[in-house]
């Protein structure tokens, strides 16, 4: 899955993942409505007004980026109805021709994690069938309780030729909290999982990156170029641009020379363009969708000029 993830971002000269991550707040009143209007003030109501809006965006983007990737935080809020709503996207998605980088952020161990990675990556036989769950491509996988909840994970992967992206150094303002702290010989907790990262990718490469990511916050662009260095061969899935403040000069060192290496999220600052002051002049709610193409558009444009 790594090779795919390449090739469509080479096709799409798009480093771009569009994270679907939507709340009421974000979806135009009129798709709100008629859902309400079709099934009441109910969960499914609001789960269908999610997936309307996701299928819209991916209606006006698919055709300028390489992938996406559901929060599916933003999905279980509304419970079952929420879940069937992330599914339902997942699937479309695929359809689409997209990758898929389920953003679930699990971290268990044993057959706990096991189960989660069967789950979203693998299959399950019931009876006679063989069943894919959720489906995605890729998952994003918090890897603080050690090996013991990343190997699970890894060992699917092997399995299905698909992939995961471990957090090493997230966007949040907090982060450093933990993440920061200096542990042994100068180095920090960051840095060592980095380690831990490219180890792993060894493990399991494709033809020129690892099946095993790293997820590392375009809030701080230097120390993505420490972990740049540290894991040339891992593709690092990049948060935090946009609506978090990262810009496409912020983005260079998380690329490798051949311009690849990196994939960068922006998740409101697409699918809620519309109701900034950069696009809601132009487009406003009822244009929602062509606003996040323009969005994309401009996106693409502002990292193309930043790695020159």
């Amino acid at each position: 899955m790594i090779n795919r993830l390449v090739s469509k971002i080479k096709q799409t000269n798009a480093p771009i993942v569009v994270g679907l991550d939507p709340t009421l707040k974000y979806i135009p009143k009129h798709i709100m409505d008629k859902a309400i209007q079709e099934q009441g003030e109910t969960l499914e109501a609001a789960a269908e007004a999610v997936w309307q809006f996701n299928k819209g965006i991916v209606d006006a983007v698919s055709d300028l980026i390489p992938a996406v990737k559901p929060q599916i935080a933003m999905y279980e809020q509304f419970g079952i109805p929420g879940l069937m709503a992330f599914a339902r996207t997942v699937s479309y998605c695929k359809e689409k021709g997209l990758v898929v980088i389920g953003d679930v952020k699990r971290g268990d161990i044993g057959s706990t994690s096991g189960a989660y990675a069967t789950g979203h990556l693998g299959k399950v036989t019931i009876g006679s069938k063989t069943i894919y769950p959720f489906d995605e491509d890729f998952v994003t996988v918090n890897p603080y309780l050690g090996s013991d909840g990343v190997r699970p994970f890894m060992d699917v992967c092997k399995e299905e030729k698909k992939g995961i992206f471990v957090l090493v150094k997230t966007s949040n303002p907090s982060s450093g909290e933990l993440q920061d702290k200096v542990i042994e010989n100068g180095s920090t907790i960051y840095e060592h999982v980095g380690k831990m990262v490219d180890e792993w990718g060894k493990e399991l490469m494709g033809d020129d990156y690892s099946y095993v990511g790293a997820v590392a916050g375009a809030t701080y662009p230097e120390m993505g170029k420490i972990l740049r260095e540290m894991m040339p061969k891992t593709y690092i899935l990049v948060p935090g641009y946009g609506a978090q403040g990262g810009k496409g000069k912020d983005l260079v060192h998380f690329f490798n020379k051949d311009g690849l290496g990196a994939i960068v999220n922006s998740s409101r600052g697409i699918i809620a363009a519309y109701q900034s002051d950069a696009y809601k002049d132009t487009y406003g709610p009822e244009n929602f969708a062509d606003a996040a193409r323009a969005a994309v558009l401009d996106m693409k444009e502002d990292i193309a000029q930043a790695l020159g």
